[in-house]
């Protein structure tokens, strides 16, 4: 019987697929014998399919009935295209209609000014309501202004390859000779033997074909050496100042920098002016509550200070230097009386104000960091 049973299975089997339900019992168990699930080893092969079924609901009847009353064929065009208004086709094309109550939406974010150019305008802002004047300079700058006339010699270790970036082409300048004869021989001679500073200079042989040697300038202070030339006494300048210097990056360290470069010339001002000027930037705009002053040394100024503010993560770092032109530097330009000077990191205030904990941060190219900033 069975293997009646097996040979009219076989037969049947030849021309279409069996379903299960509808086999006998017996039939069912020769199945059983013969086939594995899913196999193809055997005589047999038991394939188990699920059936979907779908039926419409009371809801989903009223909404048939909604969408035939509104005359809806599902041909309506949901996106208005630039090429329907090249060609006309809009015209002849029903749009679908949306339900602006009760639609959801998707996150609407508002724009905004980037948080680090907010905190770069405020500090503007703020320097010029205690009444300084704003100057600005080319990136490009060459060794005269960058350190020849800031009594930088030209043998200084800052000056190597190493520490700031020179132009291939055009890699001098053409036109300092000619156009800043008299202040450039005035340099030269400061250097070489003091003139009448009442110094001894650096007792070298001033060479000014290095002088006209291109670079990006690496110092803020490069504007208040040009400045100089044409600075009212009194007088009160800054620059927010972008550099570029040589350096391993890390969370205060970045290969450009923003600086805030100034100076204050007067009669009457002196150290103790130049470290209340000081605070301001620790205090006020870098919103710094521990502040300390530390002994510096640049070849410009004469005392130098170095302002210090605490960071909650990072401790202590340098905030940027500042001093006392040296007369070395201001009589080569005329100047007889005090001029103070300083260069503060902004970037450094920024990590402190917009309480952040690597200066990177401040150049995130992620949004919702941004947005984090912004607040």
């Amino acid at each position: 019987l069975e293997n009646m049973i097996l040979k009219d299975l076989m037969r049947r089997a030849s021309d279409k697929p069996l379903l299960f339900t509808e086999l006998s019992n017996d039939e069912k168990e020769v199945i059983k014998k013969f086939a594995k699930k899913n196999k193809n080893d055997d005589i047999f092969r038991i394939v188990e399919k699920e059936e979907v079924l779908y039926v419409l609901t009371d809801e989903g009847r009223k909404a048939q009935f909604e969408i035939k009353q509104a005359h809806l064929t599902g041909n309506e065009v949901s996106l208005l295209t630039r090429e329907m208004l090249k060609t006309g086709e809009w015209k002849t094309k029903v749009f679908r209609e949306y339900d602006v109550e009760h639609t959801p939406i998707s996150r609407l974010i508002a724009g905004s000014l980037n948080p680090y150019s907010s905190f770069i305008a405020s500090v503007k802002d703020k320097l010029v309501s205690l009444g300084f004047e704003e100057f600005d300079g080319p990136l490009v700058e060459n060794e005269f202004y960058n350190g020849d006339a800031l009594f930088m010699p030209q043998f200084h270790p800052a000056r190597d390859i190493h520490d700031v970036y020179y132009l291939k082409d055009p890699k001098y300048s053409t036109s300092l000779i000619k156009d800043k004869k008299d202040i450039l021989d005035r340099v030269a001679q400061i250097h070489e033997n003091g003139l009448d500073t009442g110094s001894r200079g650096w007792e070298y042989k001033f060479d000014k074909n290095f002088s006209t040697r291109l670079l990006l300038r690496s110092q803020g202070t490069v504007l208040s050496s040009h400045k100089l030339e044409s600075a009212k006494i009194p007088g009160k300048y800054f620059g927010v100042v972008r550099c570029f210097r040589y350096d391993s990056v890390d969370a205060t360290h970045g290969a450009d920098f923003y600086q805030t470069e100034g100076i204050v010339l007067g009669k009457d001002v002196n150290l103790k002016t130049l470290m209340g000027m000081l605070r301001i930037f620790a205090t006020e705009f870098a919103g710094a509550s521990e502040v300390k002053y530390v002994p510096g040394y640049f070849p410009f100024t004469e005392p130098s200070v170095e302002v210090h503010i605490k960071h909650p993560k990072l401790g202590w770092f340098e905030l940027g230097g500042s001093g006392i032109f040296r007369p070395e530097v201001t009589h080569a330009f005329g100047i007889d009386c005090p001029v103070l000077a300083w260069g503060i990191g902004i970037d450094r205030m920024a990590l402190m104000n917009l309480g952040l904990s690597d200066i990177r941060d401040l150049f995130s190219q992620n949004l919702d960091t941004v947005r984090m900033l912004r607040g």
